[in-house]
């Protein structure tokens, strides 16, 4: 019994059928966070599949070759800075009033009868800096503004932003997801960032355009009163930044990094304009500048104090702390999967069922965000679990990419009651649990199915 779990193909599906079991009865049911999932879980199959300790853990002379810390190192080395700077960035941005700035631009620029498309755009531009919630909390207001202006259904206006902050988190740099599964599947962020892209937008067009109109015309939700005192009585914003200023920090990383990937492409190798490029193109590199320019241009510049800008910094990087406990957890269990050979099973298996790799990732990813509501969990979790299997494939850095941008779609089906945002997004909004479901379950279905679906169209032509 324990040669045939331990040395057949037949053993270590079944042991990694028994281990995905047991990580979602853990965090699903029992509650049990999931980065201690995710070790418990890891350190059981490695002991499972017969791996020697001391390739699990190491001894207690040396450790630092133990699948234990290797799979955390690996991982959190690359990501840690990249999702730190990342939140700093969206911090300072969010703080200085350029949220406002922007969809305000926007609303001005569109008119009152595109509104809504204005609401969405604005959401998916300010969402690549920002977190999800934390997108919500800011334009919040700029929403219960408009819907009041234009008389119509506060969910007309608030679907179209709420889907572009939920794209940019899913598909997008700097947030931790696609960020950790560029880490664990070996792609550059260069390439994440075009292909989430081009998922995205079309995704976007069609839940956060499309369907968001079509269901803001059926469900009629009233912007509610408490949230119209608030607004009217709050404070309103002086010396806020320029559009142009706040596009342009925005803009500065991605463009950085789209530089340094294309520049080791397009530029001689060894040249002096291919080193800068390589250096400025760094994704820690770039958004250390955006950070520092941020920090300048609407920080110091604007009456902020370099006491301010500490307790903005200390604020925002507290919630980091877990999401780097879970990525650097399931780069753990995805280094037990590549030992005990469990990846190259899986691959084989896929091959004789003719399985697309594609699909089979889109699918395991769907079902961990359904199991445990957490989008990053389901992007890291998925991305630990296919990772052996795709290194068995020579895949091309595109088709990488576009592997993350299925599995990034699969993060996001179906939000409901056992995730986060499910609830803010029915408090925000005055929406019922029946009308949240209808609404914003039903917008991140699309999403899900619509990004998946360019996804598979692309890997079909590259």
């Amino acid at each position: 019994m324990i040669h045939w779990l331990q040395h057949t193909t037949g053993g270590l599906l079944t042991l990694a059928a028994v281990s995905i079991a047991v990580l979602l009865l853990l965090i699903v049911k029992l509650k049990v966070e999931p980065f201690i999932a995710l070790i418990v879980v890891g350190l059981l199959t490695a002991l499972a599949a017969g791996l020697p300790v001391g390739t699990i853990v190491g001894t207690a002379q040396k450790s630092s070759d133990s699948l234990l810390e290797k799979g955390f190192g690996s991982i959190l080395g690359h990501i840690t800075a990249i999702i730190g700077l990342g939140t700093l960035l969206g911090s300072i941005l969010e703080r200085s009033g350029g949220a406002k700035v922007l969809t305000g631009a926007l609303l001005r620029a569109f008119g009152e009868k595109r509104a809504p498309l204005a609401m969405g755009i604005a959401g998916f531009i300010f969402g690549i800096p920002v977190f999800f919630d934390i997108g919500i909390f800011v334009l919040a207001p700029l929403v219960y503004v408009a819907a009041r202006q234009g008389k119509r259904s506060l969910v007309l206006y608030a679907m179209p932003l709420i889907a572009g902050l939920s794209i940019t988190h899913a598909f997008l740099p700097p947030h931790p997801g696609p960020v950790a599964a560029a880490g664990l599947l070996h792609v550059e962020l260069g390439w994440i960032i075009l292909m989430g892209l081009a998922c995205g937008v079309p995704a976007f067009l069609i839940g956060g355009v499309l369907y968001a109109t079509w269901i803001g015309k059926r469900i009629d939700i009233a912007v509610p009163e408490d949230m119209i005192v608030a607004e009217e009585e709050g404070e309103q914003e002086e010396n806020v930044p320029s559009l142009a200023l706040v596009g342009s920090i925005i803009a500065v990383p991605l463009v950085l990094i789209l530089a340094g990937t294309f520049g080791s492409i397009w530029l001689p190798k060894g040249s002096a304009l291919s080193g800068v490029a390589a250096f400025i193109g760094t994704p820690a590199v770039a958004l250390t500048i955006a950070v520092l320019l941020a920090s300048w241009l609407l920080g110091l510049r604007r009456g902020f104090t370099g006491k301010d800008l500490n307790e903005l910094a200390a604020k925002s990087l507290r919630p980091v702390a877990m999401i780097l406990l879970v990525v650097g957890a399931g780069a753990f269990f995805g280094a037990v999967l590549s030992a005990t050979g469990i990846g190259k099973a899986v691959a084989d298996s896929l091959h004789d069922a003719g399985l697309p790799v594609l699909l089979a990732a889109y699918v395991i990813s769907c079902g961990m965000r359904i199991a445990q509501g957490s989008a990053t969990v389901a992007i890291v979790t998925t991305s630990g679990i296919v990772a052996p299997t795709v290194a068995q494939l020579g895949y091309s850095q595109v088709q990488l990419a576009l592997l993350v941008m299925a599995i990034s779609a699969g993060s996001i089906i179906a939000s409901h009651v056992n995730d986060g945002g499910f609830w803010i997004v029915s408090r925000y909004f005055n929406m019922s649990v029946v009308q949240t479901l209808k609404t914003w379950t039903a917008l991140e279905t699309v999403l899900s199915l619509s990004g998946f679906g360019v996804s598979a169209l692309l890997m079909a032509v590259v």
